[in-house]
């Protein structure tokens, strides 16, 4: 599959991070292109976020560059607006675009302040090193804690018009629009208006239904460029099909990539009232630490998701309730079925897991949400992570 045509890409190294690896990059359209994104919503939202918030509206989704670091969040600092407005500027200034035509962002250690020069003095060494190739120089760039880079590709009528996609994220990780950062870049003729139409929908399908420990970022950024280089105008549908598999793609992988996992489990809810209901009972049973460390331990505890599914605050009748664990029934009409614990535990051990939660009723509301275990590994990474 061919790269989508238009974009060039670089990236570098400018002493952020602790370690001398590529900090730095920028992803930059031929021509402007057709822009959406969406953000956090934490309320504590980074410097990057509004300033790129900010630009969004400003070009009326008319963008042509994204500026990335990682090592430093740009976040809860005097200066971190200061520093996204003034690195944007600068990308700007030397690329000949207007200021509002960057899209800022950052992941890394929140609350340390961000030297604005670090990221100055090596735009122009970027400048001159921007090239096609360079895409998987920048999806390793913007990573942290992650163990690998997470990139996902798709085309639409072979390949008239192609999307490539790439993600960080490995903790921190419940997005509802973790730390996440994602960008796609596509050659299709797309206007801003169905791009933001297309983005939220496919969000939905794919970043709102992940979890690795419950924790939304301060810094999520989920950016689309269309740059339309291809001359090629999809249906609606086609392009919001291809976007949404890419977007699932990387989701999963981040998931995969959660930080100590061993398991990757789907979580599929049935039954419920409506859609939002069960994806509420689905997001409760994945944030639940006694049923993740339960999958870490191939502990067949359905007890477990049964009392998440219950914390959910949606109204439901536990006699109606239905649980599977790896495609065996463990609990019928909120009872325990019969079942050979020794069987299933040796079915948990494998990496994927598969829980089903149904609810026995006339409701049509339906959801899959995707999560991992919690191990021991989670918690040596995050209580070290300043240090």
């Amino acid at each position: 599959m061919r790269m989508p045509g238009g974009f060039r890409y670089a990236a570098t190294y400018a002493g952020i991070r602790k370690v001398a690896k590529d900090d730095l990059a920028l992803i930059v359209s031929d021509s402007p292109a057709s822009a959406a994104a969406v953000f956090t919503k934490n309320r504590v939202a980074a410097g990057p976020v509004i300033v790129a918030r900010q630009n969004l509206r400003a070009s009326r989704g008319r963008m042509q560059a994204i500026l990335a670091n990682a090592g430093n969040a740009n976040c809860a600092t005097p200066t971190a607006e200061k520093v996204a407005i003034e690195t944007s500027g600068a990308t700007a200034e030397l690329l000949g675009i207007k200021a509002n035509q960057v899209l800022p962002a950052s992941t890394g250690v929140i609350g340390v302040p961000l030297d604005a020069r670090c990221i100055i003095d090596c735009l122009f060494r970027l400048k001159e090193t921007l090239d096609p190739s360079g895409f998987d120089a920048v999806a390793s760039a913007i990573l942290t804690t992650d163990t690998r880079p997470k990139t996902a590709f798709a085309s639409i009528r072979g390949d008239r018009t192609t999307l490539a996609g790439m993600a960080k994220g490995s903790g921190m990780i419940h997005p509802r629009m973790a730390t996440t950062l994602a960008f796609v870049m596509t050659d299709a003729v797309v206007t801003p208006a169905a791009l933001r139409t297309a983005l939220k929908q496919a969000i939905e399908r794919s970043f709102n239904r992940i979890s690795v420990d419950g924790d939304t970022s301060t810094n999520d950024t989920v950016a689309v460029f269309a740059n339309g280089g291809s001359k090629f105008t999809p249906s609606v549908k086609e392009f919001g099909e291809a976007l949404a598999e890419v977007l699932a793609s990387l989701a999963q992988q981040i998931v995969r990539d959660g930080e100590g996992a061993h398991k990757f489990v789907t979580i599929d809810v049935s039954g419920a009232a409506t859609d939002a209901a069960a994806e509420k009972i689905a997001r409760s049973i994945a944030n639940s630490p006694l049923v993740k460390t339960a999958i870490a331990g191939s502990d067949p505890n359905w007890g477990r998701v049964l009392s998440a599914a219950g914390n959910a605050g949606v109204p439901f009748d536990p006699r109606q309730a239905d649980i599977e664990m790896q495609g065996v029934t463990v609990c019928k009409g909120g009872l325990a079925a019969n079942f050979s614990e020794d069987e299933l535990k040796k079915k948990l051990d494998d990496p994927e897991c598969v829980i089903r939660f149904n609810l026995r009723g006339r409701g049509r509301g339906k959801t899959r949400f995707w999560t991992c275990d919690l191990t021991e590994e989670y918690i040596r990474i995050n209580a070290s992570y300043r240090t």
